[in-house]
């Protein structure tokens, strides 16, 4: 690219004009003037040509592939590769496939991110292509950087197109689609704001450089260079490894999933993962019967629950235990008679979870109107929120592996497993003025092989006056002391619980 720069400005003095007879002539003034203009344009075409540093750094020709690996098992790949375009323009490529077996079933994933980027210095993002197939339903999202700002069109088959609200630009820049490699290269930190190809939010992302490490490669030892990435969406550190010429040999998702470079054939060879299986919490004995009372409580104690994730709640109180593990104690009670509200609520964290987003569709007139049908003119927030998570109890089919990652899609189709049941009542809650999200964490449960354990599952939370929990799957207007929350809206911050979380004993 440096090459190609200097070429076009040595061809400068052809693209401005030779000097005619005449030049030696004039006055000057004028030559002064000319020379300023000639400078200045020359100027202005080095900076037009000047790349940005994400394109000078070394990287495998053709992208990389990597295995995808959950506790040690293989359950997709991944693809990325950056390079540069005509017209001092730069395109990302991402494409991720997940493929595992949930419950009964085979849930394959596949998303495919293209980005177009100017290619200068802190080049702007101006336009992708976002596609995802399989589990979660069909659709492409095209977006183009306006100089009104982001407009994104939803395209699904047998629908017709959807142009959804405009956005504001990103500030995505085109250093932001390799941070890790920017990073290494200058020697210190990279700071940006990455576009989040699911909910088309901005995060601010920081990628800082740490020590190396030596390790052997192909019987070889050799020194790694590590990089370390936190996005405040995720909020879990994505660790890097890389060589000297530039490839990617190994990244770490928190401790329980890692990327590890393969050639493509090997690469795209999964294994059959159940995940159920491989991400349960088993424990010690059964829960007693009052955890399923309500109002009920249980005490679990735990090993290996981070103290981030100690938070005291309205329903989780944490007691540390002097060998490092913590007491936990899960209560369930229906809200306070006297506390309850009128719809529309207040929502005490400013509105966030009255939003309408690209997954909680909750201004979209086909949820509006369901809801609507289903409370009629209820105004007792938490009698509207009951019969919203009844409804949706009711009228979805209890299928596991068949999935749609939006409110609308899971009311056309009326099936789903937790995550669609929670998706849904939120979304009717919002539309219907009640403050809602969505909750994760695990429940208790003992399958077929009589293995007493603790299960990932999603439920949800509803501002009623107060917070309280209910949970549509298994019709809970009070979600029971089974369950055991550790995080919000399907945030990846709970990652590292999973193969790693313990309960030694149930009191």
């Amino acid at each position: 690219m440096r090459r190609t720069r200097l070429g076009l400005l040595s061809l400068l003095p052809l693209l401005l004009g030779a000097p005619s007879p005449a030049w030696a002539q004039a006055p000057a003034a004028l030559k002064s003037q000319a020379k300023a203009a000639a400078a200045k344009a020359q100027a202005k075409t080095a900076q037009a040509q000047e790349v940005s540093d994400v394109l000078k750094v070394p990287r495998p020709k053709g992208g990389e592939y990597f295995g995808l690996y959950l506790m040690d098992k293989k359950v997709g790949w991944f693809f990325s590769d950056l390079t540069a375009l005509p017209g001092n323009k730069a395109q990302s490529i991402n494409e991720l496939i997940f493929k595992a077996q949930v419950g009964t079933r085979v849930s394959e994933r596949v998303h495919r991110e293209v980005r177009i980027y100017e290619a200068k210095p802190g080049g702007k993002l101006l336009s992708f292509t976002v596609t995802q197939r399989g589990d979660g339903g069909d659709q492409d999202l095209v977006g183009t950087v306006t100089a009104d700002g982001l407009r994104v069109v939803r395209k699904r088959p047998g629908q017709p197109d959807e142009v959804l609200k405009p956005l504001p630009a990103p500030k995505e820049t085109v250093e932001d689609a390799d941070q890790a490699r920017v990073a290494l290269l200058r020697g210190k930190p990279v700071e940006g704001v990455t576009l989040d190809g699911t909910d088309l939010e901005g995060y601010r992302t920081v990628t800082t450089v740490e020590a190396p490490e030596e390790q052997v490669l192909a019987g070889v030892k050799a020194k790694l260079s590590r990089v370390s990435t936190l996005s405040d969406k995720e909020k879990v550190p994505v660790t890097a490894l890389l060589t000297t010429d530039g490839k990617m040999v190994r990244v770490d998702f928190g401790q329980t999933m890692q990327a590890r470079a393969e050639s493509e054939a090997v690469a795209k060879r999964l294994d059959l993962v159940e995940v159920f299986g491989l991400t349960r919490v088993v424990l010690p004995k059964p829960l007693p019967a009052k955890a399923r009372e309500v109002p009920g409580q249980v005490k679990l104690v735990m090993k290996n629950l981070p103290a981030k994730f100690q938070q005291n709640t309205y329903r989780q109180k944490y007691t540390p235990l002097p060998d490092g593990r913590v007491e936990v104690t899960l209560t369930a009670a229906p809200p306070a008679p006297n506390g309850r509200k009128p719809r529309p609520v207040a929502d005490p964290d400013g509105g966030e979870n009255l939003k309408s987003t690209l997954a909680v569709e909750s201004d979209a007139p086909a949820i509006r109107a369901q809801a609507k049908s289903i409370i009629r003119e209820e105004k007792d927030a938490y009698t509207a929120a009951r019969m919203l998570s009844a409804w949706v109890y009711s009228n979805l089919q209890k299928d596991y592996g068949v999935s749609a990652d939006r409110a609308t899609d899971v009311l056309r189709q009326k099936k789903g497993d937790c995550t669609e049941h929670s998706l849904l009542t939120v979304a009717m809650l919002r539309a219907s003025g009640i403050p809602a999200r969505r909750v994760d964490g695990v429940i208790y449960m003992v399958n077929a092989d009589g293995v007493p354990a603790l299960y990932w599952h999603e439920w949800v939370e509803a501002y009623v006056g107060e917070w309280t929990q209910l949970d549509p799957t298994f019709n809970q207007p009070v979600a029971d002391a089974t369950h055991f929350s550790v995080g919000y809206e399907g945030n990846a911050e709970i990652t590292p619980l999973i193969g790693s979380l313990q309960v030694t004993d149930v009191k």
